[in-house]
């Protein structure tokens, strides 16, 4: 009986609650009240979306293009205007015609940098379990320069991610191969944007991973080459450049994904990081 006197007096209060902010009172009003809040909140979730989404601009993006990296990339480079450049017509040089299992390979230059990454790939080393089931889950282990800052405001909230060389995805599937988070030869700082980026209208690297996983999706095969660029001595790579070809010749391109973010901007010699647009 106790229990039930207060359930009863919990009834009452909640009822009068909701008469004093007009919920019986005014159904309609507030029906109406909590449709244009749930619009609200939708429209922010949209905006803050659309914002992280935003691709830096040509002259942001420019900016890491010195003659250093120029030379690495070669004279042929254009703006997609979507973030990223083109290079050599979006042609590569990669040999996608060969009898080989399936590979995966990572350099480091002179520096002790994480240099490249180079696989020739098929659906066999796709990895579609996360990675806390492989064992590859969460590190606190970071790369040179990973200077990360928090609460940016006016797109990614974040300035830096573990950026990959040869992605999880793609190559996790291949025994032996070190594809964890805390893999010097193969994770480099790289920018929010730069890594998680992935529409036809803000392209960073995950963008042209896409590609690659439907081709193998696909049962194509693929030669894939991740180059990180780096002006002169800095521990912050300037951008990647990423080719792929499949075999059957349907999948083909050379992009360069530049390490920027749109509200920062870094110093490539340490990683230490500067809001901008706030």
């Amino acid at each position: 009986m106790r229990f039930k006197k207060r359930l009863y007096h919990l009834v009452f209060v909640l009822l009068g609650l909701l008469v004093v902010t007009g919920v019986i009172q005014n159904p309609q009003l507030t029906s109406a009240s909590l449709n244009r809040i749930s619009q609200l909140t939708q429209q922010k979730k949209t905006n803050y979306h659309h914002q992280q989404a935003l691709p830096p601009s040509q002259r942001q993006a420019s900016s890491i293009l010195t003659p250093g990296v120029r030379q690495q990339l070669g004279s042929n480079i254009a703006w997609n205007n979507a973030g990223a450049f083109i290079i050599n017509n979006n042609r590569t040089n990669l040999n996608a015609r060969i009898a080989s299992a399936p590979y995966a390979v990572n350099h480091l230059d002179k520096q002790g940098r994480a240099c490249q990454g180079d696989a020739w790939l098929n659906k066999t080393t796709r990895q579609y379990k996360k990675r806390a089931a492989t064992g590859n889950g969460a590190t606190d282990w970071r790369p040179a320069g990973f200077l990360q800052a928090h609460n940016l405001k006016s797109g990614y909230g974040h300035a830096y991610d573990r950026g990959h060389l040869l992605g999880y995805a793609l190559v996790g599937g291949i025994r032996g191969f070190n594809a964890s988070e805390a893999n010097p030869a193969n994770i480099a700082t790289q920018t929010a944007w730069a890594n998680e980026a992935r529409s036809k209208n803000s392209t960073g690297q995950n963008y042209y991973e896409s590609l690659v996983r439907k081709a193998l999706d696909q049962n194509k095969q693929v030669r894939y080459r991740v180059t990180d660029i780096y002006d002169g001595k800095n521990i912050v790579p300037a951008g990647a450049h990423i080719e792929a070809k499949s075999s059957d010749g349907s999948l083909e391109f050379n992009v360069f994904v530049p390490n920027v973010q749109n509200n920062i901007s870094i110093n490539y010699a340490t990683g230490a990081v500067t809001a901008i647009n706030q």
